[in-house]
């Protein structure tokens, strides 16, 4: 008898962790259609007013010289997210050189910023690997370490903006300054339990899906974290260079920051419309909308677009030369 009640049991578990899976796959829909509903709403409540004759002035005002300096900004930020995938070249110990890696870098950035992590950060990284030689557990690494690199970064940046209280918040908003530090505060702890860890764990693989996973050394741990706040660091500086001169910097790199994990909340693509939302939202009393709209605008088409049609070039390139470039990798691996 107890054994017809301990195979019920057992077969319990099952179905409960099965409905509770689904009830959190319902509420993850739940949670993104309300954020497809919600963000066009704001966004046409912010702007219902706007002047667009003033947007456009604001656009066609634009320096060559502060364009320029966009671009570079831009390209700098570029080549700091696929140093990314070369500090996981050493963490891997595989043989591609980084003449291959950036670029495969570069394209998966681009198609991750504009087409979401699915397409760009993780489909595209696997099969232009994969065509260079590398296989799955490698990928796996490189992707892996790639993700804890952004998100270190952009945790200890946020800790440093959030704690020292450098966004000021509007009063309606729930989350408030004391919140917000608070905020902060736990990432930064979060920052160092890492590093802690890297220094001083015995334990150094980890087991998550099959999948193992090396905790770097400290050294590396530190390039992680410079290497992911410089990027979050040059995208917001890109923005504070199309705003007009009185824009105080570390609001715009907070801004930017709180508005990108807004969007990777809502699961929209290239998080349009979050990130006008927030920045209009919480920098409305410093700036007039349309200068406010312009530079947004002016960042997309610097940061998003012309890096994606560049990125579909070299895609193409990569595709037709995959072969010839993975004999040759398999040639110096044989010798």
């Amino acid at each position: 008898m107890s054994g017809v009640t301990q195979a019920s049991t057992h077969a319990e578990k099952p179905a409960a962790a099965g409905k509770h899976k689904a009830w959190l796959t319902w509420a993850k829909r739940g949670f993104t259609l309300f954020f497809f509903i919600a963000v066009p709403v704001m966004l046409f409540l912010l702007m219902k007013n706007l002047d667009w004759n003033e947007v456009a002035h604001a656009l066609e005002s634009y320096k060559l010289s502060t364009l320029a300096l966009g671009f570079l900004v831009a390209t700098g930020s570029y080549l700091t997210y696929c140093g990314f995938d070369v500090l996981a070249r050493r963490y891997t110990e595989h043989k591609l050189s980084v003449a291959q890696i950036v670029p495969v870098t570069f394209v998966c950035y681009a198609f991750n910023l504009n087409l979401s992590s699915w397409v760009g950060g993780i489909a595209l990284r696997y099969r232009l690997y994969s065509r260079l030689g590398l296989d799955v557990p490698t990928i796996t690494r490189i992707l892996s370490l790639s993700l804890i690199t952004n998100w270190l970064g952009y945790m200890l940046l946020a800790g440093f903006v959030f704690a020292g209280g450098f966004i000021d918040l509007p009063d309606g908003w729930k989350i408030g300054d004391t919140t917000l530090q608070l905020i902060g505060c736990v990432l930064l702890v979060v920052c160092f339990g890492y590093f802690t860890a890297c220094r001083f764990s015995r334990k150094r693989t980890f087991t998550i899906r099959k999948q193992q996973l090396v905790l770097p050394s400290l050294n590396q741990a530190l390039r992680q974290a410079l290497l992911g706040a410089l990027n979050w660091g040059l995208m917001a500086l890109l923005i504070y260079i199309l705003l007009p001169e009185k824009a105080f910097y570390p609001a715009v790199l907070g801004i930017l920051l709180i508005s990108s994990i807004a969007g990777v909340i809502a699961h929209i693509p290239a998080g349009l419309g979050v990130l006008e939302t927030v920045f209009i939202t919480l920098m409305q009393h410093q700036f007039s909308k349309g200068q406010l709209l312009a530079a947004l605008i002016g960042y997309r088409v610097i940061y998003f677009l012309i890096p994606l049609m560049l990125a579909l070039v070299v895609y193409l390139v990569l595709e037709k030369r995959a072969k010839a470039m993975r004999s040759k990798n398999e040639a110096r691996r044989a010798g």
